[in-house]
């Protein structure tokens, strides 16, 4: 099989999901998964994000499991921890969910670290932990802003920092 062919018709399929039934684009990414060597990794990875992608978290997550086990390689290893987090949360799994995430952004760092605090974010709420999720989603904002950005970062310690105080007795300067 040539790797880079697959890979083509893998992106193309992705390319078609608006294009196609729920039921049709899962029976094409099982297809091509079919077509790589039994246990790979990548076929997981795939029909978990197929599965993932039309609402069916419940079949993703061992897929997405089975796939990390079985050395899911490069970016998208970090792409089904993620996305198994979040499917986890879906689940009602939250707490698993941040312990997760919380793991895999102490692992390192990649143009992926803010999707990842993104859902790390949606599970702190869903665990009641709102102020941290805040927190963690402006963190995650700051670099992308054009101004402000000392300002909303000392905010976003600041919450996380202090739990159980209001921000408004806390101030940092917004000219920035």
């Amino acid at each position: 099989m040539d790797n880079e062919d697959w890979e083509r018709r893998v992106a193309d399929a992705w390319a078609s999901f608006d294009e196609r039934s729920e039921p049709e684009f899962v029976a094409l990414v099982e297809s091509l998964a079919a077509e790589l060597p039994p246990g790979s990794p990548l076929g997981d990875f795939e029909r978990a994000c197929a599965f993932d992608s039309t609402g069916r978290s419940d079949l993703a997550v061992p897929l997405y499991r089975r796939a990390l086990d079985r050395g899911l390689p490069g970016e998208r290893r970090r792409r089904a921890v993620i996305q198994l987090a979040s499917s986890l949360r879906n689940l009602g799994q939250a707490e698993e969910s941040v312990a997760l995430l919380r793991t895999e952004l102490a692992a390192g760092s990649d143009h992926l670290d803010d999707a990842a605090r993104a859902f790390l974010a949606l599970a702190l709420v869903d665990t009641g932990h709102e102020r941290e999720a805040v927190s963690v989603a402006l963190t995650a904002l700051v670099p992308h802003l054009p101004r402000y950005r000392i300002s909303l970062a000392e905010y976003a310690r600041l919450l996380h920092e202090q739990p159980d105080q209001g921000t408004s007795s806390a101030s940092a300067p917004t000219g920035r």
